[in-house]
């Protein structure tokens, strides 16, 4: 339903009642941070899947939707991405790890002269002389590794640090993304409360207006209170200053909201009233349960202390040797120099050898070993504490945002009934003017009631809305938000 419709006009009471409020509707919308210059959506294939970014269509104009704004947001949001890069870097030194141990070869090779020699173990007409008048020129390539076959644990507990890396840069994307959410949450409340509220402040100039032209013309023919007039005039002149500030908020907060999306330009939103989120309250184990199951924050730890855990093992597995295949390859040759083909003459020069065998490699090291191990403990009784802590800080805050919620919802159904108790007195007293039992300055504190319990309902439901996204980033679960649109 459009503001147009949904704020009929009010007597020009309900003007005087507004200036009680409308500071409070700009701090409302205040919340979101001044916006920096905006940024181009960025690629990439971890990004969501969105099938366009150009505006949802409804009701004949072209809008974004709460999820729209989210959407976006998730998709250009540049911490997000930073967040996706220390990923990918995670994932490539898992690859590393993988790797690592089975790429122990080294390949070594040299050319150089050498002086011409000629003969056998027992005789050689030429001398020992590495520099002669007769060089040419030799050369030599080798290759040897080891191929590890069984090292303790080693590699084994390698590997599951790398994977527990991941899935921490994992769960810093998701604990990003919880947070930008929730800004976008506020910003986007924000802007609805701020055109609520603008528009009840129009409504009441348009009647505050029409009464001072009548006002005025008694007070000129000395039939009505010249103090009342200007009384009148003054509040008129503080509603526009602070209709001039509730607009500047709503600008502030959308600017915000377009550098949140990354949307460049104009970024319309649905021309209706802020309501209430849909759906009710669970018990509060339910969102306790879930912050231990989807709060990244948490299994951020969980994952560190799995990390922690395969690095303990780790160092513990440095005091055995490693069993591995061995592997060799060597060629050599030096034309000028003659080969030497008596087995029992060790040739260094003109030669293809190669072979395999079983090694063993073991470093005796079992003092600095000790201490390795005995610093992986305490990092790992460090993690484990603060797991607890998180464990204990995360109950705290989710109690803490559900008891908002919890108030706030209650706020907003103590509110409307009494707006609506408001509203019908407002209208006897209205009947009462019109048939004459009741005289015009009646009509002032039915107005100023309504005004006020009106306002005081779109308060409550931005801070109901924001106070159960705030219960959804506590519990990092996303589906307890749900937007009513």
């Amino acid at each position: 339903m459009p503001r147009s419709v949904l704020f009929k006009r009010r007597p020009w009471a309900s003007a005087l009642s507004c200036l009680l409020f409308s500071a409070t509707t700009a701090a409302q919308s205040n919340d979101a941070a001044p916006a920096p210059p905006t940024v181009e959506p960025a690629e990439g294939s971890a990004a969501p899947a969105l099938t366009t970014l150009q505006p949802l269509r409804g009701s004949g104009s072209a809008y974004f939707t709460l999820e729209r704004c989210i959407a976006l947001t998730l998709r250009n949001w540049p911490k997000i991405q930073e967040a996706r890069a220390r990923w990918g870097k995670s994932r490539q030194q898992q690859v590393q790890a993988w790797t690592q141990p089975y790429s122990e070869f080294n390949v070594t090779g040299g050319l150089a002269l050498a002086p011409q020699v000629r003969g056998t173990a027992i005789y050689s007409p030429d001398t020992d002389a590495a520099l002669t008048s007769s060089m040419g020129v030799g050369w030599s390539i080798g290759l040897e590794g080891v191929v590890p076959l069984y090292t303790f644990g080693k590699i084994t507990n390698l590997w599951d640090a790398a994977a527990a890396q991941v899935k921490v840069t994992e769960q810093e994307i998701e604990k990003e993304k919880n947070s930008v959410t929730q800004d976008v949450r506020r910003a986007y409340y924000g802007v609805l409360l701020s055109r609520d509220a603008i528009a009840l402040m129009r409504d009441a100039e348009s009647s505050i207006d029409k009464y001072l032209a009548s006002l005025e013309k008694k007070v000129k023919e000395g039939d009505a209170d010249e103090v009342a007039f200007y009384k009148l005039k003054m509040n008129r002149a503080d509603l526009t200053a602070r209709h001039s500030e509730a607009t500047q908020k709503e600008a502030i907060a959308l600017a915000s909201l377009k550098f949140l999306t990354g949307v460049k330009g104009d970024l319309p939103l649905p021309d209706e009233p802020l309501t209430r989120v849909r759906g009710a309250l669970s018990p509060l184990a339910t969102y306790l349960s879930a912050a231990r199951l989807h709060r990244p924050e948490i299994n951020m730890a969980r994952a560190g202390l799995s990390a922690r855990e395969a690095q303990v093992r780790l160092e513990r597995a440095r005091y055995f040797p490693d069993i591995g295949l061995g592997l060799s390859a060597r060629w050599a040759k030096a034309p000028g120099i003659t080969d030497q083909q008596n087995p029992f003459v060790r040739e260094q020069i003109n030669v293809l050898a190669y072979g395999a065998a079983l090694v063993l490699r073991y470093k005796l090291d079992f003092m600095p070993t000790s201490a390795r191990v005995a610093q992986a403990q305490a990092q790992l009784e460090e993690l484990r504490a603060t797991e607890r802590y998180a464990l204990g800080g995360v109950a705290v805050e989710v109690e803490t945002a559900y008891r908002e919620a919890e108030d706030a919802g209650r706020r907003l159904d103590a509110y409307s009934e009494a707006a609506a108790y408001a509203k019908k007195w407002l209208i006897l007293v209205q009947q009462g003017i019109d048939v004459g039992t009741n005289d015009e300055e009646d009509i002032v504190d039915p107005a100023k009631e309504w005004a006020l319990k009106r306002f005081a309902v779109m308060s409550a439901t931005f801070d109901y809305n924001v106070a159960v996204g705030k219960l959804a980033l506590a519990t990092g679960w996303e589906a307890s938000a749900s937007a009513s649109r």
